[in-house]
């Protein structure tokens, strides 16, 4: 991929704040006109790297090129290209939808009637017409992160920054907030998606970098990923929980692998191997099924499928996506 084909490019990039290290050296190479995940816990360093991103840290080492100016060297023209919607709503809480809107619209130098019809053209755009009278204060949590990615594409920017945007919503609330993305994307924005919700990169992201202790670990396309550590995963329920023992002993030496066991207490689950060596997933399952078959053993329900994005995390660090440890940002 040339240089001319990336929105941001980083090389060693390295950020402490006393003797945490943040950033410990993060390469990334990000396609414009995509949705690019930066998959990681709480305390992986995907904060810190958006807002040094956004000129709003500067580096302690390595290089940042944001469409290739440099994010130290060149802030200000970095600034005029990217927007920032961060964890939490940043819109005033006592106006209404389309006060809000307006007052950004017009810091942003846009004349009164322009800034009027931006802010409808918005709030329709993002189903929030109903309320565009009501204060922000009397908004839900997903109307909240609604309004808040639209005073970010006010001026449709060429980099938009999406920082956890849907942490603490409902499923709902979740999906209205993808499909946003989406369309922003469509209207040509590149966007840098930082999240810990597994299913929502799958949704979303084009190419994830898995990060974790401030630098990447992995990255590829959600499908490279999963394949990566396996060809998929056999799911299994017996009719009668005292066999499942027996059928983990069954499974284990079938497929070569270790067997979880579920918190259904007649429910199993083994990965299979991605080694094109063997024999494909789908026969390996089927030797295994029957061999359950031969012990004995009553199956009720079973299916194949491809590993999670969870299992590739878990593999990749040892622990789950939604491990609460903190991210050491005071200054920021």
């Amino acid at each position: 991929m040339s240089k001319q084909d990336l929105a941001i490019e980083t090389e060693g990039l390295v950020k402490t704040f006393g003797k945490t290290r943040a950033l410990d050296g993060l390469d990334l190479q990000v396609p414009t006109g995509t949705v690019y995940g930066v998959l990681g816990p709480n305390g992986a360093g995907k904060t810190t790297a958006v807002r040094v991103l956004a000129t709003l840290l500067r580096p302690d080492d390595g290089q940042a090129r944001v469409f290739g100016l440099d994010v130290r060297k060149e802030a200000d023209a970095v600034r005029g290209k990217v927007s920032l919607t961060g964890q939490y709503a940043s819109v005033d809480e006592d106006l209404t939808g389309t006060e809000n809107l307006m007052l950004l619209g017009r810091l942003l130098g846009h004349r009164k009637p322009a800034a009027r019809e931006r802010a409808g053209q918005l709030l329709e755009a993002f189903g929030l017409a109903d309320a565009a009278d009501k204060q922000v204060k009397n908004y839900s949590g997903g109307m909240r992160r609604r309004i808040d990615i639209a005073a970010s594409i006010l001026n449709t920017p060429d980099l938009l920054f999406l920082d956890e945007p849907t942490t603490g919503l409902d499923p709902r609330s979740r999906n209205q907030v993808w499909e946003i993305v989406r369309l922003v994307v469509a209207h040509g924005t590149t966007v840098l998606l930082t999240t810990q919700y597994l299913d929502e990169a799958d949704q979303l992201a084009a190419r994830i970098a898995v990060v974790d202790h401030g630098k990447v670990i992995a990255e590829g396309t959600p499908g490279e990923l999963k394949a990566s550590i396996g060809a998929g995963a056999v799911h299994v329920r017996l009719r009668d929980a005292a066999q499942r023992p027996q059928a983990e002993e069954v499974l284990a030496r079938e497929l070569g692998a270790s067997v979880q066991l579920e918190a259904d207490p007649v429910a199993l689950t083994a990965r299979i191997s991605g080694d094109e060596t063997k024999l494909g997933a789908a026969e390996q399952a089927s030797r295994a099924l029957s061999e359950l078959s031969r012990a004995g053993i009553t199956v009720d329900d079973f299916s194949l499928g491809q590993p999670s994005l969870d299992e590739v995390f878990l593999t990749l660090t040892g622990h789950p996506a939604d491990d609460d440890a903190k991210e050491d940002e005071v200054a920021a």
